[in-house]
């Protein structure tokens, strides 16, 4: 089922209903008073009905207490209308989230968000913070995003709940702390040496380590969860960026890495905080026990990982024939500069920044594969057209040897850039399945959004950006199926407005790696659909899992065979 708001005004109403969520027919109960009266008959004729014998005085007592308890079910249900969920006395819509967590969480919310016409106020339990207003309305992206960024920080609550893992980092940091992190790292994404850098060890990562663990299982006929591979993948590729490390976890045998596992754990338990009351994980935390054990004990190994690998720099910096080199990691770039008071930036900055990074880096282009090749397995026609796409360009490669030899072609960061139809595929998989399914704010003065929707200060605002590839007002009807060609303009990729399409954010926080990324997944694409196949074992089940970044919950489990020579023959000859 599809989502109706429009794009420009949102005023149609969307007919999307959750199975789990009860659908009561309350036309007949017209007001309050009715509704108690109602309640009221049924307990008398309940309680008067020969079940068991009372004194009339506690009959009047029970028949009070089942009124008002049937009164405030039926006043409860009736506001889901009106609320979007049922609104319960001192729990508030808590039932319903809960209910919501146990299956297709991002299903759930695009199916509430829906019916409320692009905008969701969740009320939480009296006395807790998970009140919030979820939106996926473009207009108010926008205002969120860019026109008022300034009333729209991260916020205390944000930084709270994610402090333990990310601590200062860019992610959760606002105003200077933010800035100045964010300009450094900008100058270092744009410099020559950097974009040379990342190329470079992406080129070989993959041809030197994924290359050989695919054809390793192409040899041995064993299906691989490919998810874990590409995580591996973009793990290592970011770990030199940030760190100037490599942890080698693509390797053969796809070692378990202690500080990658311990990354991953740490993820899933911050994320496990955004839907518990503050009090209740504050108390899991002092005790350390439950999804709070887990968390420190992962976040003592990312700590350990990353202060061995800064003691070791700050040693190879003090050497004499190391001034003499020129890293382009983030730490070194950081730890080169001062602070406001010329003083160098402290060992716990230097890690929030590193360990920011990797979380931006690591998790996104990934799990964007994983759902590009999914989708790939479900829609063959786009992968032909890929296919035809990759063999014209190598067609007018003028060597003819580099058009034969398969195994050893590399493909050249200016042929990676002429494919647009390949990017136009990972867009649209990105539009349907976007890494980070929703993000957060906080309002920081009273505000109003586009839509009419008063925000007051302290208010949490969530963008629900999964939801946004599900809107028909936003996309057409046919904004659930797999279409590349919607990004297509007379055959050339054409990007979408920011507050449309979030997947990289908008505004002054627009994702710095934007680029790399897509050059990243655009190479690991086509270096493997160059040479395999993909296929989606039979029956494997796929669906999200709840964390900060949208992995498959049960991996994606793949067969991989070699591509058919005369196929890519056939694409040569005929391109």
């Amino acid at each position: 089922m599809t989502c109706q708001p429009t794009y420009h005004s949102f005023l149609h109403n969307c007919n999307f209903c959750h199975p789990k969520i009860m659908n009561f027919n309350l036309n007949s109960m017209n007001s309050t008073y009715s509704s108690s009266f109602v309640a009221g008959n049924f307990a008398r004729k309940f309680l008067s009905g020969g079940l068991f014998f009372v004194m009339p005085a506690e009959v009047q007592m029970l028949e009070l207490l089942l009124a008002v308890f049937v009164f405030i079910v039926i006043h409860s249900l009736r506001q889901k209308k009106r609320q979007g969920l049922p609104n319960w006395p001192f729990v508030g819509m808590l039932p319903s989230l809960i209910l919501g967590l146990q299956g297709d969480m991002y299903e759930w919310i695009s199916g509430v968000v829906c019916r409320q016409n692009g905008t969701f106020i969740f009320k939480g339990p009296w006395g807790t913070n998970l009140n919030c207003v979820v939106t996926s309305d473009p207009r108010n992206l926008e205002y969120l995003l860019k026109t008022k960024f300034s009333n729209f920080p991260k916020g205390e609550y944000f930084r709270n709940t994610v402090r333990d893992l990310l601590g200062d980092g860019i992610f959760s940091a606002d105003d200077e702390i933010w800035q100045r992190q964010r300009k450094t790292a900008s100058l270092e994404f744009h410099s020559t040496k950097f974009r040379s850098m990342t190329t470079e060890s992406l080129l070989e990562l993959v041809h030197s380590r994924l290359l050989p663990v695919l054809e390793e299982s192409v040899k041995k006929s064993v299906p691989v969860d490919l998810q874990d591979i590409l995580l591996r993948l973009t793990f290592d590729n970011v770990c030199m960026i940030a760190f100037g490390v490599d942890p080698g976890c693509l390797r053969p045998g796809l070692p378990e890495i202690p500080f990658a596992r311990a990354f991953e754990d740490a993820t899933e338990a911050t994320l496990f905080r955004f839907v518990t009351p503050t009090l209740t994980w504050r108390a899991l935390r002092s005790l350390n026990i439950g999804t709070e054990k887990k968390l420190n004990d992962s976040i003592r190994e990312v700590d350990k990982f990353a202060e061995e690998v800064i003691q070791t720099r700050k040693k190879e910096l003090s050497l004499p024939t190391e001034s003499e080199k020129q890293r382009s990691d983030l730490l070194t770039v950081f730890m080169r500069l001062k602070d406001e008071q010329e003083r160098p930036f402290s060992d716990k900055f230097l890690r929030d920044i590193c360990v920011n990074f990797i979380l931006a880096g690591r998790d996104t282009s990934s799990v964007a594969l994983s759902w590009f090749f999914w989708l790939l397995n479900r829609n063959p026609e786009v992968e032909q057209k890929i296919l035809a796409e990759m063999c014209q360009i190598v067609n007018e490669r003028k060597d003819a040897k580099d058009k034969e030899d398969l195994d050893n072609l590399i493909f050249k960061a200016e042929e990676v850039k002429k494919m647009e139809y390949l990017q136009a595929a990972l867009s649209e998989a990105l539009r349907l399945h976007p890494s980070v399914p929703v993000d957060h704010k906080e309002v920081l003065e009273d505000d109003v959004f586009p839509d009419g929707t008063v925000l007051k200060k302290g208010t949490k605002v969530v963008y629900a950006i999964y939801t946004m590839g599900r809107m028909e007002g936003i996309w057409g009807k046919d904004c659930r199926d797999y279409k590349p060609e919607r990004w297509l303009r007379d055959g050339r990729f054409m990007s979408e407005s920011a507050y449309k399409f979030t997947a990289f954010n908008g505004g002054p926080r627009l994702c710095l790696g934007k680029d790399f990324a897509y050059y990243q997944m655009k190479f690991a694409a086509a270096s493997i659909l160059y040479r395999y196949t993909v296929k989606v074992e039979k029956d494997h089940p796929v669906i999200p899992k709840m964390a900060l970044t949208m992995y498959m919950k049960h991996g994606l489990k793949v067969r991989l065979s070699r591509r058919n020579q005369t196929e890519l023959q056939k694409h040569l000859k005929t391109n």
